[in-house]
Order: C-alpha cells, then structure tokens, then sequence
C-alpha cells in the first residue's frame, strides 16, 4: 500500500524527461545525526532525489536551533530548487520558512511538523505511534505505577506521541488503576538523559514502578539500563526500530519497538521533494490528506505512513524485510520469539 502510495507521487506530478535532465538542487537540513535512524533515512532520501535525476546537499544542525537557521541560509544561498527540513525546534525554525517563501522555494517538513501551511508534512502517524506503544506496555500492565520517558521539549513530536499515550491509559488513570509516578523530559533525546531521568523516578519511588513508556528506542535504552541496575525488568515500550531496541525485544527486555521504516519515509521525502522542485503544487501530491492536528490547527498538506509494530511475536518482519539480520536480532533471544527458532 505505502509504496503504491510512494511510486504514485511521481505519477501524479509528472517529471519529464526534459526535468530530469536539467536536474535541480535538493537541499536537507538534519535537527542531528543522533539516532542510528537518521543515517538510514539519508541514505533512502539521497538515493530517490539521485534517481529523479537531481542532486542532494545536506548540513547537520548538530541539535543547535541557531544553526539550523544558518544551515538553511546556506543551502538557500547554494541555489537550491526546494528544502527537506527535518527541524529542530518548531517555534525557532520560523524565519527559515519565510525566507524559503520569499524566494519561492519549496519546503517538506520532514518527521517533525513544521506549523506553516507553506510547508508540505511527511511523517509516520506519531499519535498513533504513541497509542501502539502504550498498548502494547498496557496489555502487559493494565494496573500500576507508570513512568513515561518523555523526548526533547522542543520536538511537536514529543506531544503527538503523548497524546497517543493519554487515548490508551487515560481512562486507567482516571480510574486510579495506573498512577504516573514520573513523567519527563529528556533535553535532545538523549539515552543518558533519559537514564537519569528513570533512575531519579525509581529513587523517588523507591522502585515501584511496574511500567515505563519511553518515546524513542534510544531513551528506552536509557531506561532499561537504569531498571537493569536496581534488578528490575519492567513492561517498557519505545519505537524506531533501533537495531539494539529490537534485540531487546528479543531478550525480553522491552516489550515493543514501532518500527517506522525509514526507508519508505527518506524515499518518499526524496520523491516528493523532486517533484515539488519540478513545479508541482503542495496539493497536487498523489495521496496527500489535509491534517491540521498541530499546536495551532493550521490546515496543511500531508503524508502520515503507518508504523510496524515489532514485537516478540513478529520479529521476522523486521528480519525479513532486510532491516536487521537474524544474528543481530536474535543474539541471546529467549525462547518463543517469531523469527528466532
């Protein structure tokens, strides 16, 4: 379905043979290269704009809002024909967006929403990310105390997943079946940050807490080393697929990673960014809906791909589909895990 979706983006608008041969300037900006996920995202997004015949350029924010701005100048000044902007901070990359509109350069907002109905949104469903994370931790844990690992402050995402997280517990939590013994952020998605914060919920909880949700892989990681360190192995749930998150799973210590393939999300970024650059209209995107579930209900047009569940029931998705390879998934496995006998 999703790469019916992809393949008719290029259908839809059209490229020529004519577009193809002029080629254009794609430029990217990365929020940060941190996570093991970017890399894969690049590699699928710089291959789909090279395929339509275009060029990729890129620069690294390095987590900085100020030089993601400079970033954006840069790439703007290199002549690029549209943007893939993958931002940082979503108040503070404004004055990037005007100066991409006055120079009629097309933008994406790439996994992160850009609040600007100048920008096209490519994303997974991150509500709904946040909702298979907590069901997935909730069927294991319907009473209890609950920890949430919450990402960087500054990342819409971080509130979309917790929404998905409040539609499943919320009722619980009202009923006084789960209590939240600790919810926090964690400054740039960091493991280390999220380490500190899971041992400072234990400390005050003197160890009784029966679940975390954690909003990436990387920061489950960070919790799971801090549960491993007082004796505990919790429900825990995270997403990304990281390739370390899914041998978790196959160890049995964290229940479930939504995989959001990358792949599928750099190609259809990389596609869509081509044929914006070629002239196509924000709403001429084969398979685009309207959203306008931000901050501010601005009406935009988007993409949001379903996310995979991984769980030690289908472990042989991720296998299968080339993401991980067998050794890597399965070292130390416990028994029963789908893709792992």
């Amino acid at each position: 379905m999703q790469k019916v979706l992809i393949a008719a983006v290029i259908a839809a608008v059209g490229f020529s043979s004519a577009a193809l041969a002029e080629g254009k300037k794609i430029g990217v900006s990365w929020a940060q290269f941190q996570e093991e996920r970017w890399k894969i995202d690049e590699a699928a997004m710089k291959a789909a704009i090279e395929a339509a015949g275009n060029e990729y350029i890129s620069a690294d924010a390095q987590s900085s809002a100020e030089k993601q701005l400079s970033d954006v100048d840069a790439l703007i000044s290199q002549g690029v024909d549209a943007l893939i902007i993958n931002a940082w901070d979503k108040d503070a990359i404004g004055p990037a967006i005007e100066k991409a509109a006055a120079e009629g350069i097309p933008v994406v907002g790439y996994d992160r929403l850009i609040e600007d109905n100048r920008t096209f949104y490519l994303t997974f469903d991150n509500v709904g990310v946040g909702r298979i994370i907590a069901e997935s931790v909730f069927a294991l844990a319907p009473k209890g105390n609950y920890a949430i690992i919450k990402g960087d402050p500054g990342d819409p995402n971080v509130g979309f997943l917790r929404q998905g997280m409040e539609e499943v517990i919320g009722a619980a939590v009202t009923a006084g079946d789960i209590v939240i013994v600790g919810e926090a952020n964690s400054d740039g998605w960091k493991p280390e940050n999220a380490q500190k914060n899971m041992e400072q919920i234990l400390t005050a909880n003197n160890n009784a807490v029966d679940a975390v949700l954690s909003q990436n892989d990387g920061m489950a990681g960070g919790a799971a080393a801090a549960l491993a360190a007082q004796g505990l192995n919790v429900p825990l749930g995270g997403q990304d697929g990281d390739l370390a998150a899914i041998n978790r799973v196959a160890r049995g210590t964290q229940t479930v990673s939504v995989w959001k393939d990358a792949r599928q999300l750099g190609k259809a970024a990389g596609e869509i960014a081509s044929a914006l650059a070629d002239g196509a209209a924000l709403d001429s995107v084969a398979g685009a809906t309207k959203f306008s579930g931000g901050e501010k209900g601005v009406e935009m047009n988007a993409i949001l791909l379903a996310p995979t569940p991984l769980t030690k029931d289908n472990l042989n998705v991720a296998i299968d589909a080339g993401h991980i390879t067998k050794e890597q998934a399965c070292e130390g496995a416990m028994a029963g895990v789908v893709g792992c006998e």
